[in-house]
Order: structure tokens, then C-alpha cells, then sequence
């Protein structure tokens, strides 16, 4: 006889009725062949006797059951597992429960391109590396939430809630053309805006329409993994051209384009991702010279337009494109703190359309309450006060990390003072390479993480990318004194 005492876990604190819980492991039981169609079942008495349940809680559960179509009654010949039912593989049900639920796949699929592994879960202690992140805990909460508070009780909120459109609210549209305008010197109307989640989308979309498989888009010998991991996902070719102190090298690019068809260039024209560097402004005119002669689309990230410390900062290309060749993207995300997914996608009104449409075949829509709050949290001033206050906080931060490297591993490293962002540019001494400080740095509770994604070109430049932003003065010092620790270890290992 089936076990059903042992088999049939039952717990009255659930919040689920003790019914359901006794039928949905019938269901389980007859999904995984443990109950065969045919199979008769305990009598309602008999049941509720051996699980100690009261005889209706069995009724209740067998109308359940006949309900969904899993039993069927035949009048005094009992109650059983449905015969039109198909036959399943039978799988021990004493081993059964303490296997993982769907630990292997049942089909074939495309995986996707996965360069390096990224490990999210975060040990207590450890200090984790970034690239350049904001410090979520200067993030204004309190006027982010009075600010949704106060549109969420609108009496005419509930248009709002439902469908909208895929370009985004048009409040916020409307705000960011004013706010762009005059901030970043473009000149647009709110048909050259679509409201993404994040920067990242901006990028995705675009790839979408400007790639096919085959078509070449060119970056800097150094850049932004994301965006190249975009690219290869449409099989496009990525041409890489080199970067120095003022930029992607445009000379490079203008002979690409002698024997190539190109379709787009990625820039992060303000600071360079990942060295920092800013695109000088010859290079500028000739980057848009190009774009418009040879008629390819240029894609301008910039992700952290807000953060110069040294000077005003440089207007985008986007300010300077008469040709339409500049499709610009840009986020609150880095500004405010990364949970934020507000970002914007600026082009011509007709590329603007057909992402729209893409975006809609995604993501139907953004979230309207969201936008709306960063519309008022933009127009009232809110956010450049928040990045006046931590503007002065980071570049305190950063005057603070670039004397403790240099006093106490400027034998180890070079970098030069980044005049903007929320990160360094750090150059290991060829004596050393970023593999084995990663596995030495885990003995002194830091992690190193993705050092491999800083050199897709193979180059052997030997830096990565180190963010000071999201660190307090207290979290830096120890960072520079736990990288020491790791680096002195090494040295001390490599003279025996």
C-alpha cells in the first residue's frame, strides 16, 4: 500500500488550507508517476483516521481533486487517480523531496555569451572592488518618497496605473527635454526622447536597430564590457581602436573607414569607461566629421555627465550633432542610486519611434509613478542639490583615495587623477598581475572581482578599474591598508 502517512506532510500553521496542502500533494504525487491513472485511493474515513484530520478535510480534498480533473468516483467502487490521465515516469518519492526542484534542464537551449561570472552574494566583512558606483547611502530617500507619496494619493492617479505609452510619461519626457537643454547645450523636443529603464536599455535598443550580424561597430581597444558584450550578442564585429590621454584615437577610425563599411562607434566621450580619460575636443570635431561624411551612427554613453571636479562640464557630442549621426543615452541611475531604473534614449524622432516599438515588445511600458516622482524630483531642483552636496562628498573621497595610493603603493601602481567620475584608472607594476592579487587579496577580506573584464583586447595593459565613490573615508583607508597587506604578502612570497 502506498505510504500516505509518511508521504502526506501536513502543517495547520500555514496559511494554506489544510485541504489544498493534502490535494496539492496529490497532484505532485500523480505528476511524478508515484500514483498511477487507475490507482484507487483510501476511502475519505479511512485517510482522514491515518493522517489524524478530520473526515471533511479528506471530502474537501477529493471535490478539489475531482474539480481540477485529477480523481474521478464511481458510486460504491471507490474514489481514483483519473484514467484518462497520461502515464508518467514513476520517481522515488524517498528521494524525491530532497532533490532540487528542476536542477536540470528538460530542453536544449541558446546560451548566451558569458565572458566572466558575476557572484552577487556578499559575505559580511569583505571589502568588494568596484568600477564606480555612487554610495547608495547618501541617496534622498526621504524626498523620493514624499515626492511618490504625494503623486501616488492624487485623486487622478488611477489614469496612470494603467497602460501607458512605450516612449514613457510624457511629464517626465517633457521635463528631461527642458532639463537637457539646458544642462547639456542639446536642442530637442520631446519626440527625440524615450524614457528607458537604465542606460543599459538605451544601449540595447539601439544596438537592435543599427546591427545585423556581420556589421561593424568600432570601440576603444579598453572599454565598456556591457556595451561589447551587446554587440557580440548581435553578432556584429567589433573593431577596436586605440585610447590615450585624449580619447578614442579618431585617426584610427577614419583609416577603418577607408575599408570598412562602419555602422556605429560606442564612445563614453566625457570619461572614457574604464580609464577616465575625456575626448579632447579636436577629436570630437573629427569623430562627428566622420560620422557625418561616411554616414555611421555614433553612440555617446554618457554615463556620468553629472561628476567633474576640476572644471565646468564638456558639452556632449550630441550638443554638437547638426546631422543627426549622435543617438545620446544617459541615466539618473549613477546620479541618484542604481535602484532608480529612469534612463533616456535622445535621436532623431524617427530612430525614437522604431525603439519605442521595440521597447514595447520587452518592456510594454515603464513605471509611470517612478517617472512622474523623478519628473517632480528634477523640475523642483531636488536633483541638482543632491548632486551639488555629493559632488563636494566624492571629491573629497577621491583626493583621499589618490594620496593614500600614492603614499602607500605608489611603488606598486600608477594612475593619474581622474578631473572627473567615481573612479581610477590603477596600472599594477608588470612585476605583478591582477590574478594573483585577486586570489592573495581574498586572505585579507577583499575582493578583487571581474579583473579580466578591463582587457577584452588582450593588450597586457595590466590596470582595472577602481571606484572611490561608494566608500567613506573610514571604508577607503581600510581598502588601501587591506590592497597593501595583499601586495606586501606577494612581494614577501616572490623573494623565496
Amino acid at each position: 500500500m502506498f505510504p500516505y502517512k509518511t508521504t502526506m506532510k501536513l502543517n495547520k500553521s500555514l496559511k494554506e488550507p489544510v485541504y489544498l496542502q493534502l490535494a496539492n500533494q496529490f497532484i505532485l504525487l500523480i505528476r511524478e508517476g508515484n500514483l498511477i491513472p487507475g490507482t484507487k485511493l483510501l476511502g475519505s474515513r479511512t485517510l482522514a483516521d491515518l493522517l489524524g484530520i478530520h473526515r471533511k478535510t479528506v471530502v474537501a480534498c477529493y471535490e478539489e481533486l475531482m474539480l481540477q480533473g485529477w480523481i474521478e468516483s464511481f458510486p460504491k467502487k471507490g474514489t481514483f487517480v483519473n484514467t484518462k490521465l497520461p502515464n508518467t515516469q514513476k520517481i522515488d518519492f524517498k528521494t524525491s523531496e530532497d532533490s532540487p526542484l528542476k536542477q536540470k534542464t528538460g530542453f536544449p537551449f541558446y546560451k548566451n555569451i558569458v565572458l566572466l561570472e558575476k557572484k552577487t552574494e556578499k559575505k559580511e566583512g569583505v571589502i568588494y572592488i568596484n568600477d564606480g558606483t555612487s554610495d547608495t547611502r547618501l541617496t534622498p530617500t526621504n524626498e523620493i518618497a514624499r515626492t511618490y507619496r504625494r503623486i501616488a494619493s492624487r485623486k487622478a492617479i488611477h489614469k496612470y496605473l494603467d497602460y501607458g505609452s512605450p516612449y514613457g510619461n510624457i511629464k517626465l519626457r517633457e521635463t528631461l527635454v527642458e532639463y537637457l537643454n539646458d544642462t547639456r547645450g542639446l536642442n530637442i523636443t520631446k519626440e527625440n526622447v524615450l524614457i528607458a529603464r537604465g542606460s543599459q536599455m538605451g544601449i540595447w535598443l539601439s544596438t537592435q536597430l543599427l546591427l545585423a550580424q556581420g556589421d561593424i561597430v568600432v570601440v576603444g581597444e579598453t572599454n565598456y564590457l556591457s556595451a561589447d558584450i551587446t554587440f557580440l550578442h548581435q553578432n556584429s564585429k567589433i573593431k577596436r581602436v586605440s585610447v590615450d590621454e585624449n580619447g578614442l584615437k579618431t585617426d584610427e577610425i577614419e583609416e577603418l573607414c577607408k575599408n570598412h563599411s562602419i555602422k556605429t562607434v560606442y564612445v563614453t566621450s566625457h570619461h572614457h569607461h574604464p580609464t577616465t580619460v575625456t575626448l579632447s575636443a579636436e577629436r570630437r570635431i573629427h569623430l562627428l566629421q566622420l560620422a557625418q561624411k561616411h554616414k555611421f551612427a555614433i553612440i555617446e554613453d554618457d554615463y556620468d555627465y553629472d561628476f567633474n571636479y576640476d572644471h565646468a562640464p564638456i558639452l556632449p557630442l550630441a550638443s554638437h550633432d547638426t546631422c543627426g549621426n549622435v543617438i545620446y543615452i544617459g541615466s539618473v541611475c549613477k546620479t541618484v542610486a542604481p535602484v532608480f531604473r529612469i534612463g533616456y534614449l535622445i535621436a532623431s524622432e524617427g530612430f525614437i519611434d522604431e525603439a519605442a516599438k521595440l521597447r514595447g515588445y520587452i518592456d510594454r511600458q515603464g513605471d509611470a509613478l517612478l517617472e512622474l516622482t523623478f519628473a517632480d524630483f528634477i523640475k523642483s531642483g531636488d536633483l541638482d542639490r543632491h548632486i551639488r552636496k555629493v559632488m563636494k562628498v566624492y571629491l573629497q573621497r577621491r583626493d583621499l583615495f589618490c594620496k593614500l595610493l600614492q603614499i602607500e603603493l605608489g611603488d606598486f601602481f600608477q594612475f593619474k587623477i581622474p578631473k572627473g567620475g567615481m573612479a581610477i584608472w590603477l596600472q599594477l607594476d608588470q612585476k605583478y598581475n591582477w590574478k594573483e592579487i585577486a586570489v592573495e587579496a581574498k586572505k585579507h577580506q577583499l575582493e578583487i572581482g571581474e579583473w579580466q573584464r578591463y582587457d577584452l583586447a588582450n593588450k597586457k595593459h595590466n590596470a582595472i578599474r577602481i571606484g572611490f565613490a561608494s566608500y567613506n573615508e573610514e571604508e577607503i583607508m581600510l581598502l588601501v591598508e587591506r590592497l597593501k597587506n595583499t601586495i606586501v604578502s606577494l612581494k614577501n612570497k616572490k623573494r623565496f
